[in-house]
């Protein structure tokens, strides 16, 4: 495939691409598909490669019917989605943190020394960003969660798959429901953002609209 053919080949898929309210029930994604959209989730790019989140995928009936009192954004797609996904973010991610020293030398590689030596500049990177509260740290690793729906939405769309992101839900409430079932671990989640997918009922009403090009650029 040519450069134009790929470019265009990815435009169709975001062209595509719609915030599906309700999706067809009968029909279900394969587990080879879905593993393919777990996969752009799970290669995405994270602030330090830190990779701060957890994809809940919610297959279980029950657990979907405790969830939708509390999932206003999500009252016709909760029950006809093929897969619902919950993502969890990770707290406290600042300078010191275990995870982050574990994720850098055991799984990035780094050797500990080269680590020890770095770490004035993660210190100073981390001071930087001025995340003062456990809320700040939590709304950062939010941001980088957001990357990883968003690529998960654009591999779905690819494939052919719809899906839509879902903010419109009661935080205290579905945490307390994810913290009952062991879902949070030791407290090292938050609650994010979560994500429906499967296949369209209806077709949208009309095409896709966005603003001009020249509205949303500027070249300095």
């Amino acid at each position: 495939m040519n450069i134009e053919a790929k470019k265009s080949d990815l435009l169709s898929a975001f062209y595509f691409r719609h915030a599906t309210k309700e999706f067809d029930p009968t029909k279900k994604i394969s587990d080879e598909d879905f593993q393919f959209i777990l996969e752009a989730g799970r290669l995405s790019p994270s602030s330090g490669g830190n990779e701060p989140w957890k994809f809940v995928v919610v297959q279980d009936s029950e657990f979907r019917k405790a969830l939708a009192p509390h999932v206003s954004g999500a009252v016709r797609s909760l029950p006809t989605s093929s897969h619902f996904v919950i993502i969890l973010a990770r707290k406290g991610l600042t300078h010191g943190h275990s995870y982050l020293l574990e994720q850098l030398t055991q799984v990035k590689g780094m050797p500990i020394e080269v680590y020890k030596s770095m770490e004035p500049a993660y210190a100073q990177f981390y001071d930087d960003l001025h995340l003062n509260s456990e809320r700040e740290l939590l709304d950062w690793s939010s941001k980088q969660t957001y990357l990883a729906m968003g690529n998960m939405m654009t591999a779905a769309a690819h494939i052919g798959v719809d899906s839509c992101p879902i903010e419109g839900f009661d935080m205290d409430a579905v945490t307390e429901l994810l913290d009952k079932k062991g879902l949070l671990g030791n407290d090292e989640f938050g609650l994010s953002v979560m994500t429906a997918f499967g296949y369209r009922s209806s077709q949208p009403k009309r095409a896709k609209t966005r603003r001009r090009m020249e509205d949303i650029v500027q070249f300095v």
